[in-house]
């Protein structure tokens, strides 16, 4: 498969979302990638994915369960790329 050409980050879907959504995003070279969600605040509230990921495209889970109504941030840093969403998480 080819990699993707793009280092990119979909806005989640559902959004808004109780208490799951899905998150994907696109990496076009190996790398650390870092993948965080912050409260609006900027308080980060969990991490989803801390790890070296080849090229390709990816798919996380969220699950909100255990936080507040409002908005949050996913935040996704691979060397020196960061793309950042909003997601509305509704009660």
């Amino acid at each position: 498969p080819q990699s993707p050409a793009l280092f990119s980050l979909e806005q989640n879907y559902p959004n808004p979302f109780n208490p799951e959504t899905v998150i994907r995003y696109q990496l076009p070279e190996a790398g650390p990638v870092q993948l965080s969600v912050y409260n609006a605040l900027g308080q980060k509230v969990q991490e989803l994915v801390n790890e070296k990921q080849e090229a390709g495209n990816y798919t996380v889970k969220f699950n909100g369960q255990t936080l507040a109504s409002g908005v949050y941030l996913y935040k996704l840093q691979t060397g020196n790329n960061v793309l950042t969403r909003k997601m509305i998480l509704l009660r």
